[in-house]
């Protein structure tokens, strides 16, 4: 079997670490090749599988550029694949990969939905409709990040299948604390859609806590400055990006989770994998992981009191902290492993060339 997995990202996000968990695990007769637009996020995604090819395409510049839609239609046919994985961070991405796997003799085409976010234009979805009847399979993953994308594109309730997000269990060694006290940390990059500047809202609240924030991106200057403007910015430690940055989570007292918008986000499975003590938005189908009260709590999204006060509950008890650790170390080693995710794939993709 060939496999072209796709990915338009420029910068390097979950959605790609969880191709990069699948395509490292897939049997080793799949031929893989991976195909996108950036050297750097292409070479991370194949780097766990040496034997994959890779590919770099014309990035679009526009929603109408031919020149880079004949180059992916022109790498898609010399590749001949029998399916096309296309790995869209949200519902509008990757649309000449798409085409251009329609187009392809033979080829199938599978599009899987990390995101349900909104369009940007009607332009954007008019050019949805008309990709859409080109995929062969619609997968979302997480059950009410289906049900929100078949809303947002237009598809029947129910025409996407679920296969969550998986990571793999890996031992590390966590980093010292920084500083004595309370411990807090989150993971991801710095965009209003991570909802950081909720949680140094939220630390005005914790007194004596230090936050510990892994990650970079646009916001990161505003981020700082409002954390000056709030008098908590000797309490923030800021680390940047990092490769090893499941090594601080078995250094937290807490990993929050403060996003506006996620999909099954790979930071939370980490996370309660190190047996972290878990605060989460109630977003996207992040409580299909975190279950109020027995692998983590959930908040209302945007409510920096709230996500404050579930901090202070889990600081406040040690007992809470572990009970909710272990359950929710088990329900991902049950459930969301990246073993699993990949042999649900495997299955997938044979059913489509049956």
């Amino acid at each position: 079997m060939r496999l072209v997995v796709y990915t338009d990202n420029v910068e390097l996000g979950g959605a790609d670490l969880s191709m990069a968990h699948l395509i490292a695990r897939l049997d080793r007769s799949i031929h893989v090749t991976v195909l996108g637009v950036s050297r750097h996020v292409l070479e991370r995604i194949a780097a766990g599988r040496p034997d994959a090819a890779i590919r770099i395409v014309p990035r679009p510049q526009s929603g109408h550029d031919l020149t880079s839609l004949m180059a992916h239609a022109s790498a898609i046919r010399g590749i001949a694949p029998d399916v096309v994985h296309a790995n869209l961070s949200s519902p509008w991405s990757c649309q000449y990969a798409i085409a251009a796997g329609a187009l392809t003799r033979r080829a199938r085409v599978v599009a899987v939905y990390q995101l349900a976010v909104a369009p940007i234009s009607a332009r954007q979805r008019r050019a949805k409709r008309l990709t859409t009847r080109a995929v062969d399979r619609h997968v979302g993953v997480g059950e009410r990040t289906s049900r929100q994308v078949e809303e947002l594109i237009g598809l029947p309730y129910g025409s996407l299948r679920t296969i969550h997000n998986g990571v793999p269990d890996e031992t590390t060694q966590p980093f010292p604390r920084p500083r004595p006290g309370p411990l807090i940390g989150a993971i991801g990059r710095l965009e209003h859609q991570k909802g950081i500047d909720l949680l140094i809202r939220a630390l005005v609240d914790l007194e004596d806590a230090t936050l510990l924030i892994v990650g970079d991106g646009s916001q990161r200057r505003p981020l700082e400055e409002l954390a000056v403007a709030l008098d908590v910015a000797d309490r923030v430690e800021w680390i940047g990006w990092r490769d090893d940055a499941r090594r601080y989570l078995g250094s937290l007292d807490v990993f929050a989770l403060p996003s506006r918008l996620e999909g099954f986000p790979l930071a939370v499975l980490e996370a309660l994998l190190a047996r972290s003590a878990v605060v989460a938005a109630d977003v996207g189908s992040v409580s299909e992981v975190v279950l109020d009260g027995e692998t983590g709590l959930l908040v209302p999204p945007d409510d920096p009191k709230a996500l404050a006060a579930a901090i202070q509950r889990l600081l406040a008890s040690n007992y809470l902290r572990r009970r909710l650790g272990e359950r929710g170390r088990r329900v991902v080693l049950e459930r969301f492993t990246a073993d699993q995710m990949t042999q649900a794939f495997e299955s997938l993709y044979a059913e489509m060339l049956r």
